[in-house]
């Protein structure tokens, strides 16, 4: 079976892991368990969760991802030739996700100034789908994950570009005041006296739970742990046809792939066909 998506999946239902500290732990690689959730999706794309070989297990992680990534630049990791991905942990199954300065992402674009040069040069390419991997963990449990690209959950860029840009541009036209180049929405040089002190204007982006914004269409269930994935059906066709029959006759009970219609994010009054992969226990 090919690295992506449907492997990842068919991966965590096989070999469903809720205890994720003690799991990593055992294996000497427990840190924060946002560490602790990103070696988690990790394994599941790279087919590594069984793998007792640490040499072993990285050799597959080069194999698999070109690049992997920082806490402060998005993605988290790439799939060579394959998707984004990026990480989010939260403590409460509502939360709302915090990106920080990184407005979401529809996808991710190789010019963007957002990514290290790292990410930039690793592979060949100018654009990928991004896929976002959102674990809701309490304690040292992993309770939910949640699988959604971001052309299925996020606008386009230039939706948020403007917002960016008109804040921006307003802020840079106040008087009286010393601006200076800057990646973030202003710079402020020069505020006091002496000239040595400098005030930096950032946007805090953030958006809903993916489970709160799928309401319409998914409902979460009391389990010890549960998996939820939707993949639009154009998206969902792109993967080999042998992958996505495996995943198809899985056999596992509490297991389920559905048909479903979602919003566009950029016309909510636009249905796509899309897929609800559901999983719990």
């Amino acid at each position: 079976m090919s690295v992506n998506i449907i492997s990842a999946i068919e991966n965590i239902v096989s070999n469903p892991i809720s205890e994720l500290r003690n799991y990593y732990e055992s294996r000497n690689r427990a840190n924060s368990m946002g560490e602790v959730l990103e070696n988690y999706i990790k394994d599941v794309f790279a087919g590594t969760l069984a793998e007792t070989d640490e040499q072993v297990r990285l050799e597959k992680f080069e194999q698999t991802f070109s690049y992997q990534g920082n806490q402060n630049n998005p993605p988290d990791m790439m799939i060579r030739k394959g998707d984004a991905i990026e990480v989010k942990k939260i403590e409460s199954a509502g939360a709302a996700l915090a990106l920080n300065s990184s407005y979401p992402k529809a996808k991710l674009f190789a010019n963007s100034p957002m990514i290290t040069n790292d990410c930039r040069i690793c592979e060949e390419w100018q654009e990928k789908d991004i896929l976002y991997a959102v674990g809701v963990v309490k304690g040292n449990h992993l309770i939910r994950l949640f699988f959604v690209y971001g052309i299925d959950y996020a606008a386009s860029a230039e939706i948020y570009e403007r917002i960016k840009d008109v804040i921006s541009t307003g802020v840079n036209t106040i008087p009286d005041v010393e601006f200076a180049e800057t990646k973030e929405f202003a710079r402020v040089n020069r505020v006091d006296p002496l000239g040595i002190t400098y005030l930096r204007i950032r946007g805090m982006w953030g958006i809903e739970n993916p489970a709160k914004v799928f309401s319409y269409v998914y409902k979460p269930v009391a389990a010890q742990f549960e998996f939820a994935a939707i993949i639009n059906t154009e998206k969902y066709n792109s993967f080999p046809a042998a992958d996505r029959a495996e995943l198809e006759k899985l056999t596992c009970e509490n297991f389920e792939i559905k048909d479903i219609k979602i919003k566009n994010p950029n016309n909510p009054s636009i249905l796509k066909q899309a897929k609800l992969i559901t999983f719990h226990r």
